[in-house]
């Protein structure tokens, strides 16, 4: 079994540089999903979770500020990073680009290894931020720095692979997360996980929440999501 690889989402139209930009990306060890229009990431976006999305401004359908304005509007959405990728250079569109939330403004031309280093260092520092914040949802309590959970301020022991599970799902609010990403999620701790031990995992957390176990609800032929 291969360790996760990070997932990211490419909008762009110009299918000789998304070809590009997709085999770069991914001989570096990403996973790239690639969409010429917003209307079939919308569609996607909303089934999967990616770590970071490349956008072009300048779309058949929808121009890549609109999108990014929607994807900051999202609860769900506004903490991936977004990066644009476009021949948009002039200031007023990159002061846009940057009141809309993005983490990383590109101009066209650029190289393949300025992508890739900027690419990584949006993820580096989203990463730092996660790994320190705490996620809360009505009276559970998700330190992930100290990995503790609290359920109405009392402390609840975790294994790591049920905090593992639950950050996941957490990170993941609303949207459905399979049991198939669990799985390689918990490479670290179980290496013979299998998606019926998620299944296991699950119900032990749903029972540690107590009042609060319907927040995790199961998505037929898919696996979990946590929303209230």
């Amino acid at each position: 079994m291969r360790r996760k690889m990070e997932r990211i989402a490419l909008i762009e139209d110009d299918k000789d540089l998304a070809f590009l930009v997709k085999l770069n990306l991914e001989r570096e060890g990403f996973e790239v999903e690639h969409f010429e229009r917003a209307t079939p990431f919308f569609k996607f976006i909303s089934e999967n979770s990616v770590d970071l999305i490349l956008i072009d401004i300048m779309l058949p359908d929808l121009d890549g500020f609109r999108i990014a304005n929607f994807l900051k509007s999202r609860a769900d959405l506004k903490e991936i990073p977004v990066i644009f990728i476009t021949a948009k250079g002039e200031e007023e569109d990159k002061l846009k680009g940057f009141e809309l939330g993005a983490d990383d403004y590109i101009t066209k031309p650029f190289s393949m290894k300025e992508l890739i280093a900027r690419v990584r260092a949006v993820l580096k520092r989203y990463k730092k931020v996660s790994e320190s914040k705490v996620l809360k949802y009505e009276g559970v309590e998700l330190d992930t720095e100290r990995q503790k959970l609290f359920v109405d301020g009392r402390e609840v022991y975790l294994t790591p692979a049920e905090f593992k599970i639950l950050k996941t799902l957490m990170e993941n609010f609303g949207r459905p997360v399979s049991r198939s990403s669990l799985v390689e999620k918990l490479w670290d701790y179980e290496r013979e996980t299998t998606e019926r031990a998620i299944d296991v995992h699950v119900k032990h957390i749903r029972d540690k929440l107590g009042k609060y176990k319907g927040l995790i609800k199961t998505v037929r032929g898919v696996g979990y999501k946590f929303e209230n």
